[in-house]
């Protein structure tokens, strides 16, 4: 009887844990099939690549919570930073970056993994 008592008692604090998440950390599928990590620290949520050519990189980092952030958006491939913005609705985030005041933007949806 303990140790299903205890077992229930860990099951419910990790269930907690993953709860108090927010909705932009974990492994994100962008449409190429690469993936994307965002982990949250002192406030910033940044994102590293996982898998494909830039494998360690970072994507940039943004400030927010409960599925609305903005900050920075790195674009490996030209080597530019521009502005950006995310938002999380269910397993879709939606990422973009924009230059000239939010005039040009491009953006993508990636996947919860």
């Amino acid at each position: 009887m303990y140790r299903i008592a205890m077992a229930t008692a860990a099951a419910t604090l990790m269930m907690a844990g993953a709860a108090l998440a927010d909705p932009i950390e974990g492994t994100w599928k962008r449409p190429n099939g690469t993936l994307i990590q965002y982990a949250g620290s002192g406030g910033n949520f940044c994102g590293t690549v996982l898998t494909g050519e830039y494998k360690g990189k970072s994507i940039g980092c943004m400030k927010g919570a409960d599925g609305s952030y903005k900050g920075k958006v790195n674009k490996l491939d030209e080597g530019k930073t521009y502005n950006g913005k995310a938002s999380v609705k269910g397993n879709t985030l939606s990422l973009s970056g924009c230059v000239l005041g939010g005039v040009i933007c491009k953006s993508e949806s990636l996947t919860r993994q």
